[in-house]
């Protein structure tokens, strides 16, 4: 396949992902929201939402966490609305680290959050989730976007090593010669490079700095699990949002973001130089390339998947992210957890998943998928 080094979405025509078997990816959902007779339950459905099965499902639903996944939830929630009368979910966007915080302390029924719980969030869970924990539940993945601002500068490459120098602010000018070598023929301006990164706690961040930590050691020193930004230096702004906005207006610029927040502020992405024979671009198709190959890892804490970074597999994007829902398998609120599941259910279902690839993210393969469904009724 020949790659394209421009870095706008292509998501409209996308491969199935195989990982053991088929990804499961099909045509975005329509967004004709005509009421159709209700089902048994007599909750209404939506053609945007058909097979939305409400299971009870009523009142408000409080969430909170990853902004990565915001895009990805806004999608969900509209169609699940439009199939379940009378139910509400409100997702707050503040980051995994506010996500999880608020999910510990018992503020909302569950947490979106870019990384999988920590053993000590674990245990601080059990407070809340009487008689059980927390664990974590992966419903979407996706690419992190590097995204620019420069004008002239259309197809722009980095590798491991540049972006770790620039966002530690070892390369501070765009004609660095370690940017000139990877970009022979490109019109490097002489001035100053704008780094912003996250001011909140993020997953995103943290799974920035794995990336880097693994594959430019010598380059990134830092704590790879740390979700709030471990380096000095840079311009600093609050979510995905926020860092998007920050890039899209200042010439000069670069910062990190989920994908999708690039598609819609129609900032360009850098490709980056894995060291497979051309440069990959930040894509869907691409990071389900990448995703296809995480495996399966942990026990007990729901299902953890664990990403290759260093692949060099040809078209694989390799600073993918895998964000989860986090949840009680025990001592959910009993006036909550049948909108939990019913909503956790419908976002997890092949009509939940196909939903996502219009929207720069990477559905879930099949196989996970499967055992997220499995796990979800259980919840109690």
């Amino acid at each position: 396949m020949k790659l394209s080094r421009k870095n706008g979405l292509r998501a409209s025509a996308i491969g199935a992902l195989v990982v053991s078997g088929a990804l499961v990816l099909s045509a975005c959902g329509s967004d004709n929201n005509t009421e159709t007779p209700a089902k048994e339950s007599g909750a209404k459905t939506s053609a945007a939402a058909s097979n939305v099965v409400c299971e009870g499902a009523k009142g408000q639903l409080l969430a909170a966490g990853s902004s990565a996944q915001k895009n990805a939830m806004d999608l969900w929630v509209k169609n699940f609305q439009a199939a379940c009368e009378g139910v509400e979910i409100n997702y707050q966007g503040i980051g995994s680290g506010g996500g999880i915080t608020k999910f510990n302390q018992g503020q909302v029924a569950f947490a979106g959050s870019d990384s999988a719980l920590k053993d000590e969030e674990v245990a601080e869970s059990q407070k809340i989730c009487k008689g059980g924990k927390g664990i974590n539940l992966p419903m979407v993945g996706g690419p992190i976007a590097i995204g620019y601002k420069l004008d002239g500068v259309d197809n722009l490459v980095l590798d491991a090593s540049t972006i770790a120098k620039i966002f530690d602010n070892k390369i501070t000018k765009w004609n660095d010669q370690a940017i000139v070598k990877l970009n022979p023929g490109a019109k490097l301006p002489d001035s100053a490079i704008q780094a912003f990164h996250r001011s909140d706690e993020s997953g995103t961040t943290q799974n920035l700095g794995k990336y880097l930590s693994t594959t430019a050691p010598a380059d990134w020193k830092h704590d790879p699990k740390s979700k709030a930004w471990p380096a000095q230096g840079g311009q600093a702004a609050n979510g995905n949002s926020g860092v998007a906005t920050a890039v899209k207006e200042a010439e000069g610029s670069i910062g990190y973001f989920e994908l999708s927040y690039a598609t819609a502020n129609k900032i360009s992405t850098v490709s980056i130089d894995t060291g497979a024979a051309a440069p990959v671009a930040a894509t869907s198709e691409n990071a389900s390339k990448a995703l296809a190959a995480a495996k399966i890892k942990g026990s007990g804490n729901g299902i953890v998947l664990s990403v290759d970074y260093t692949t060099k597999a040809e078209g694989a994007y390799p600073i993918v992210l895998v964000t989860y829902e986090i949840a009680c398998d025990k001592g959910n609120k009993a006036d909550t957890l049948p909108t939990l599941k019913a909503f956790l259910n419908y976002t997890a279902s092949g009509e939940g998943q196909k939903v996502l690839t219009d929207a720069g993210y990477a559905p879930l393969p099949a196989e996970i998928a499967a055992k997220v469904r499995a796990i979800v009724p259980t919840l109690s």
